[in-house]
């Protein structure tokens, strides 16, 4: 993998978010954990660069976003469609998914991601918040959850590194 600068990134972040998917995966080489996720954006916040993400309290790898600095997002290649469907249909507290996804861990600065990623955004955690449901305006946005189900927890991350192949 090769770095890049952020004004060499070319991206359609509805189709790679959108369509394509990406993994969030936080954690520490010890321990860490990766979801699938389509939800979530790149843009300029507070001066910086920076990608922003949604994650449930009830998905394993809140607990490691939350108690980290950083965190990556991953995008892949098509041919990774099964992988990412195994990543966001199984619990890496019940299974080693990432192992039965074929993926290869690999740490930037310490930052867990991918191997196999045709894309990877370093992220430092700059804010976080969780959705309230009383901000929640429309029925687009209610529909996902449950009467006593948590809203998702908001990310904002400034992009601090994007490593390409």
């Amino acid at each position: 993998m090769k770095e890049i600068s952020i004004k060499d990134l070319n991206m359609n972040p509805f189709t790679k978010i959108g369509k394509e998917w990406m993994l969030i995966t936080a954690g520490s080489e010890e321990s860490f954990n990766t979801m699938t996720a389509s939800w979530g954006g790149v843009g300029v916040l507070w001066n910086k660069d920076v990608a922003f993400t949604f994650i449930r309290p009830s998905r394993y790898t809140y607990e490691f976003t939350e108690k980290e600095e950083f965190f990556s997002l991953c995008f892949f290649e098509e041919e990774y469609r099964d992988a990412l469907t195994l990543c966001g249909r199984k619990s890496g507290r019940d299974c080693d998914k990432i192992k039965e996804a074929n993926l290869t861990p690999t740490f930037i600065d310490g930052v867990p991601c991918f191997e196999q990623a045709s894309l990877t955004l370093i992220c430092r955690k700059m804010y976080s918040q969780e959705m309230q449901k009383d901000s929640a305006f429309t029925e687009e946005v209610t529909k996902h959850y449950g009467e006593n189900e948590p809203y998702h927890t908001f990310y904002v991350g400034e992009i601090v590194k994007i490593l390409t192949k």
